[in-house]
């Protein structure tokens, strides 16, 4: 079975301190051209903070993102999954809270992030796979009998 475990297992895992400023949480993720990041406090994941949070919590109140800290606008109610867990069961949960990132943790180890575009890539492959192998099914024409 494909599991999330596979996914993030050799990708390096990128987060932020909670008691750092927003401009530099944003800086951080344009340079590592990533979309959200988990929130650590002493090695402890305590929140995500995502392109969505920065829209919604900073730019749209109008706020400086250097004057406010990640602890006051990371998301803190975390959805996570298990590095055991499939893709179809992660692509469930994200659909169901309306989320684009998930923390994948194992017991209290934080060991990486997935997004929807990683399970949708995933999935177009899978099923690009399946057409191929139902063209040759397809098209297969028996040699002649002898």
């Amino acid at each position: 079975m494909n599991t999330v475990g596979n996914i993030v297992k050799n990708r390096e895992v990128f987060t932020v301190k909670r008691d750092q400023t927003v401009l530099d949480a944003v800086q951080f993720m344009v340079e590592k051209r990533i979309g959200a990041v988990a929130v650590l406090e002493g090695g402890r994941l305590v929140g995500i903070f995502s392109e969505r949070d920065l829209m919604k919590r900073i730019v749209a109140k109008g706020l400086d993102p250097k004057n406010i800290r990640m602890e006051e606008v990371m998301t803190r109610n975390i959805i996570i999954a298990h590095p055991d867990e499939s893709y179809a069961a992660c692509l469930a949960k994200m659909q169901s809270h309306n989320i684009r990132h998930l923390v994948i943790v194992a017991g209290d180890r934080l060991v990486g992030m997935i997004s929807l575009r990683d399970l949708m890539m995933i999935d177009i492959k899978e099923k690009s796979a399946e057409i191929e192998m139902m063209d040759a099914y397809l098209h297969y024409i028996p040699p002649p009998a002898a």
